[in-house]
C-alpha cells in the first residue's frame, strides 16, 4: 500500500517504518487495547505450564478471554500455536480466572465466563501466504492482523479475513488438544443464527440486514445468541432469530431512545443476550422505516 500526506497540491510519500522489536507491537497494542480490540487488558507476559501468553485480554461484551501473540518472524505456525494456547486455556480455567481477578480486582465467576467465544488474535507487520493460508476455514477462532508503522506516526491495522465456507471439522485429525478446542469452542455465522426461523423471518432477517448495513461503517457480527452490527468495535444494534419474529435491541442507556411510538420496551431490569437496554419484537408487518430511525439513534450516538 502506498501512502501518501497531501500538502496543498503536493503529494508527499509517508514512508514505513517498520517495528525493531516485538516488545515495541507489543507495548504500542497493550497501551491501546480498548481502542484497538474493545477490550480489558489482564496481563502482560502471562506464563502457566511452560508456555508464556504476550498479552492477556478480557471480552466484556462476550464474557470470554482473548489471548494475544506478536510475531515478527514469519516462521512459526498460527494453527499449532492457537490451538496450543487455547488447549491450555481450556484445562486451566481457575488459573485464567484468578489471574483476571488479581489484576484487575473485579469478581468472575467460571459460570460467568462463556468459554466457547475465546479467541487468539496474531499481530505481525507481514504474514506469509502459507499462514494465511493455514486459517482459510470459517470457524477458526484465530484472528491475523497486519501492523504497520509510517513515518507521519500513523498506525494501520489490517485484518485477514478468511471468506471459506469450509469447517475445520471436515478435517480429520488425531490430535486431542485439536478436538478439544474445536469441541468447546465455536465460531458463529450468521447462519447459526437464521435457521431458528421460518422462511418468512429469514427473509425478514436479510432485508434489515441489508438496511442496518446502508449505515457507514457498521459491520455485521455474528456470536452466540445474536448477529450484531459494530461500529468502531461498539454493538449498536443486534437481533436474535425466533421462529416467527425478531427480538432486536438498540444499544443506548434508559431514557435516552427517542420512541414516540412506544415501539420498545425498557430492558434495563430484565437483562437480555443482546446490548443495551431497549428491546423490540419486529416481525413481517413491522414498519422497518421507524425501526431504523429508532437504530440511527445509537449509530449516530457511538459514531
Amino acid at each position: 500500500m502506498n501512502l501518501y500526506k497531501l500538502n496543498k497540491t503536493k503529494l508527499d510519500e509517508v514512508k514505513n517504518i517498520p517495528f525493531k522489536l516485538e516488545k515495541d507491537i507489543q507495548n504500542l497494542v497493550e497501551e491501546n487495547l480498548q481502542t484497538l480490540y474493545g477490550l480489558d487488558f489482564v496481563k502482560s507476559e502471562f506464563q502457566l505450564n511452560n508456555l508464556r501468553i504476550d498479552t492477556l485480554g478480557f471480552d466484556q461484551q462476550f464474557n470470554s478471554f482473548v489471548i494475544i501473540e506478536y510475531k515478527k518472524t514469519k516462521t512459526f505456525s498460527v494453527i499449532d500455536q492457537g490451538y496450543s494456547y487455547l488447549s491450555l486455556m481450556l484445562n486451566n480455567k481457575a488459573d485464567f480466572i484468578l489471574e483476571y481477578q488479581e489484576q484487575t480486582g473485579k469478581a468472575l465467576r467460571r459460570e460467568e465466563i462463556d468459554w466457547s467465544q475465546s479467541r487468539v488474535i496474531f499481530i505481525s507487520p507481514q504474514f506469509t501466504t502459507y499462514q494465511k493460508q493455514s486459517i482459510e476455514f470459517k470457524d477458526l477462532p484465530f484472528e491475523l492482523w497486519e501492523i504497520k508503522r509510517y513515518s507521519n506516526d500513523t498506525i494501520i491495522l489490517n485484518q485477514h479475513k478468511s471468506s471459506s465456507k469450509v469447517s475445520i471439522n471436515t478435517i480429520e485429525t488425531k490430535d486431542d488438544r485439536t478436538e478439544q478446542v474445536n469441541k468447546e469452542i465455536k465460531v458463529y455465522s450468521e447462519e447459526d443464527q437464521l435457521k431458528k426461523g421460518n422462511e418468512n423471518i429469514q427473509e425478514l432477517a436479510a432485508q434489515l440486514k441489508d438496511r442496518i448495513l446502508e449505515l457507514e461503517g457498521v459491520e455485521v457480527s455474528p456470536v452466540k445468541h445474536y448477529i450484531g452490527f459494530k461500529l468502531n468495535k461498539r454493538v449498536v444494534t443486534d437481533f436474535d432469530v425466533q421462529k416467527t419474529k425478531l427480538k432486536l435491541r438498540v444499544n443506548l442507556k434508559q431514557g435516552t431512545l427517542d420512541d414516540p411510538k412506544l415501539f420498545f420496551r425498557d430492558v434495563s431490569n430484565i437483562g437480555t443476550f443482546g446490548v443495551g437496554d431497549y428491546e423490540a419484537v419486529v416481525n413481517p408487518d413491522t414498519d422497518l422505516d421507524y425501526l431504523m430511525s429508532c437504530i440511527k439513534q445509537s449509530y449516530n450516538y457511538h459514531i
